[in-house]
């Protein structure tokens, strides 16, 4: 790929026109037509139980409700695309809105669908599950079954389902609103919140200084209205979960995570085991750049400049070689990807923060966006990012309910990607400054996993544990926030950051609660699976694919179980991804003495 790479996605393959698509209005309307049909056929009488005109009726059903989940996420992912290269096209706000009136009505046609299913005798769901069109989707409707007999009734599900979209779903979109309008002054520039977050990996740390201050202040002025989107998203889940008579706030996330509260806490008990180590990295990180200490906006500050800046090309070169090394599938996958323009890097204004890979499943493919600077964070972050195309690539030919996998498993393929990039990065160094440096932004990523996201996991936590006595103030979610920063980093940094829950995306997502901890989980399974990858070579490499395969189709506990022989509600495990970080500091300790 020595040829000049097109650095952004082609979207008009997917649907012509932009915000302005007819393509798209169609391809909505169709979707709405077909949810009214849907809906309509599940309201009305189902044939007789057990008879082959029943099993024929569930079997189009399951069908239909698939692949309308799939035109859905087509048309959402498409949108959503829109409004990330551009947070000041207005029309694709609009149409986010569409998108979310869909979702809500997939959302309704599947909770008829799981009536029906908690409706049946077991015996007639056994003989159901029995028929082998479909058998395969056995654990994902054993699955929902379960799930619906903890809600409310359908008919109050589906009142709270509607409600949702200009209530819970209306106050989410608050976040998207306050980024589209936000510049940040910075010198004589006017950065986008995406270009001053980037500030952050600069050498120079006046200027980090200069864009956190100004970071700081932007957000405290939004702070009132992000304060009072985080309470009003809190208090409705909060308010369904007392409905559905689930006492803990943590009962919806570990559910869809498909994990136990065991495994969580066996997870954090190891991240603990840890952390000493970490402040010694950070102590010694303050001393070599002549720091009293390491504040937040130093995080990311690089040790020197003998990291070496990639073009695109290079970049891409980089991580096709390296992924050929562990999996020739996966190489194939990434350079198909570069090769077909799947991929938002260009380095401009206007676009939205952050970096995400999302699923267009009607065509078997994925779109990729991120902001590309040429450093090696860059090369993580696209590493990371194709990791979770390569994981829905495997994936693209099975039934769409199996290849619902949560987000502490996608995580897994991602840094498990990012982490054959990283190996590559430090073996090939060529000084020993450029491998401090690398080894360096590796160790900080570690910290990301075991620090930064347990300290918002502590202060969710904490939110909705204040919240259910009530409105939490301003001054109270910057104490929250810093006192959990504080404990998840052993009091290594000097300066924190107080208004990072007004900043931070993850927390206003509607699709997901408690989006922090499957990060840690990701980076800490795809440690252990990285360290088999090395004992057995090449073998792995279908063993891996398998492994992504039943992430759609099982607990994370019978995952491990199954593909590594693992016990994940048991410390030891967890310890040994731990471990690894711990090994990275011992060597930047050495290195540095």
């Amino acid at each position: 790929m020595s040829n000049a790479l097109r650095q952004t996605w082609d979207l008009e393959s997917i649907f012509a026109g932009g915000s302005h698509s007819a393509a798209l209005t169609a391809h909505l309307d169709s979707v709405e037509q077909g949810l009214a049909a849907l809906k309509a056929k599940l309201e009305a009488p189902a044939p007789v139980a057990g008879t082959p005109e029943w099993r024929d009726y569930w079997h189009l059903v399951l069908e239909q409700g698939q692949h309308l989940g799939e035109m859905a996420g087509q048309g959402g992912s498409f949108v959503g695309c829109l409004s990330s290269q551009d947070v000041k096209d207005r029309e694709a706000r609009v149409l986010i809105g569409r998108t979310t009136e869909l979702y809500a009505g997939l959302q309704t046609v599947f909770a008829l669908a799981d009536d029906g299913l908690i409706r049946m005798a077991d015996a007639d769901f056994d003989g159901l599950l029995a028929d082998e069109r479909i058998a395969p989707l056995a654990f994902n409707l054993r699955e929902r079954r379960a799930l619906a007999k903890k809600k409310m009734n359908t008919e109050r599900e589906l009142l709270a389902n509607d409600l949702s979209v200009d209530g819970y779903h209306g106050w989410g979109r608050i976040y998207d609103t306050i980024v589209g309008r936000m510049t940040i002054k910075v010198g004589e520039e006017e950065l986008s919140v995406g270009q001053a977050s980037n500030k952050f990996s600069e050498p120079d740390r006046e200027l980090r200084r200069e864009v956190f201050t100004k970071w700081e202040e932007a957000w405290g002025k939004e702070a009132e209205l992000c304060a009072a989107a985080l309470n009003h998203l809190s208090g409705y889940r909060l308010n369904l979960y007392k409905h559905r008579g689930w006492e803990s706030f943590l009962q919806e996330p570990l559910a869809i995570n498909r994990m136990t509260r065991g495994t969580l806490d066996a997870m954090w008990e190891a991240v603990g085991a840890g952390k000493p180590a970490l402040v010694k990295y950070y102590e010694r990180k303050a001393k070599l750049l002549g720091y009293e200490a390491i504040n937040w906006y130093d995080l990311y500050a690089p040790l020197s400049s003998a990291s070496k800046k990639m073009s695109y090309e290079e970049a891409a070169d980089f991580v096709v070689d390296n992924f050929g090394r562990f999996s020739p599938q996966m190489a194939d996958f990434a350079r198909h990807a570069f090769d077909h323009a799947w991929i938002e890097a260009e380095n401009r204004p206007g676009k939205a923060p952050g970096a995400y890979c999302t699923g267009v499943p009607l065509h078997k493919e994925s779109r990729i966006f991120m902001t590309f600077s040429g450093d090696p964070s860059s090369v993580r972050t696209l590493a990371h990012e194709l990791g979770h195309g390569f994981h829905s690539h495997v994936m693209r030919n099975m039934p769409p309910l199996t290849q619902e996998y949560a987000m502490n498993v996608a995580e897994t393929a991602s840094t498990f990607a990012e982490m054959l990039i990283n190996a590559a990065a430090i073996a090939g160094a060529q000084s020993k400054e450029e491998k401090l440096a690398l080894l360096d932004a590796k160790i900080g990523d570690s910290a990301a996993y075991l620090m930064n996201i347990h300290g918002r996991f502590l202060f969710e936590t904490r939110f909705y544990e204040a919240r259910q006595k009530g409105m939490v103030s301003i001054d109270r979610l910057n104490e929250m926030m810093e006192t959990a920063q504080k404990e998840s980093y052993a009091g290594a940094l000097g300066l924190y950051h107080p208004h990072f829950w007004a900043s931070k995306l993850h927390f206003y997502a509607t699709d997901v609660p408690f989006y922090n901890f499957p990060y840690t989980f990701g980076y800490l399974f795809s440690a252990g699976i990285y360290a088999r990858a090395k004992e057995e070579g090449p073998a792995f490499e279908q063993k891996y694919i398998d492994l992504l395969c039943d992430t759609g189709r099982m607990t994370v506990e019978d995952l491990a179980a199954r593909h590594l022989g693992v016990d994940l509600t048991k410390p030891d495990f967890w310890l040994t991804g731990v471990q690894n970080a711990v090994n990275d500091v011992e060597e930047f300790l050495a290195l540095t003495e």
